[in-house]
């Protein structure tokens, strides 16, 4: 179970670090492929990705290290609540084709959550 929760977190962490460096990074007109961003201020993109990216590496580093492990599955409780933010969103505003793809990186980060707390 410890290789499929690693699996796992890894792929998350990647996708996570991917998605939120790029909101935090670029500059809201350039996030043309995110439609949604263009509803939100600035700020609020810049605040996304910065949650994303630090769940991403909370997924990884706390475990990995030792350091505070209770973290892995509080930033992987925190990425849960992103996607179901997300999919309100997305299905709020008829953007159907996206809720499979926050369905899975929900199911993966709840996996992720419920494992590594009963591993404390």
């Amino acid at each position: 179970m410890d290789i499929a929760l690693w699996i796992v977190s890894g792929f998350l962490a990647v996708a996570y670090i991917a998605a939120g460096a790029m909101k935090a990074l670029r500059p809201k007109e350039q996030l043309t492929n995110l439609p949604w961003t263009q509803e939100y201020s600035a700020g609020t993109v810049k605040f996304i990705g910065i949650a994303e990216v630090l769940g991403g590496l909370g997924l990884i580093l706390p475990w990995l290290t030792g350091i505070a492990p209770v973290l892995t599955p509080i930033a992987a409780s925190g990425l849960v609540i992103v996607q179901i933010l997300a999919m309100v969103h997305h299905f709020r505003h008829n953007e159907a084709k996206s809720l499979p793809i926050n369905l899975v990186l929900l199911l993966l980060a709840l996996f992720v959550a419920v494992f590594r707390f009963t591993a404390l």
